[in-house]
């Protein structure tokens, strides 16, 4: 019965971090669609050069704190599989040359 518990934590945790890694690629891909349609927006209404400037510069800093976001969730999916290796029950089953499923879609329960 703890193995199941441990198990299912473990694949619960695995399916969470993909969550959250495919929102942060989506999250970026948004931005740079919405820089796009700012500039369209920008020369469509034949605005002045520096009309958007300071919008794309918070724009710019929003997407530099997600790349570094997107940085820090690599790192902690990285130590997360360290951690696996510690824990009686979840370091023995790899799947291959790869740490994790290619997808999120993907039975998760290999990392267990």
């Amino acid at each position: 019965m703890r193995k199941q518990m441990l198990e299912n934590a473990a694949y619960e945790v695995a399916t969470q971090v993909r969550t959250v890694e495919d929102s942060i690629d989506t999250s970026l891909a948004e931005i740079a669609e919405l820089q796009s349609r700012m500039m369209h927006a920008n020369s469509v209404a034949h605005a002045g050069f520096a009309t958007i400037h300071p919008a794309l510069e918070e724009l710019s800093g929003a997407l530099k704190s997600l790349v570094a976001a997107r940085g820090s969730i690599a790192a902690c999916h990285a130590e997360l599989a360290c951690a696996r290796g510690k824990v009686p029950g979840l370091r023995a089953v790899a799947i291959g040359d790869t740490e994790c499923p290619p997808s999120a879609r993907a039975d998760l329960r290999v990392v267990a």
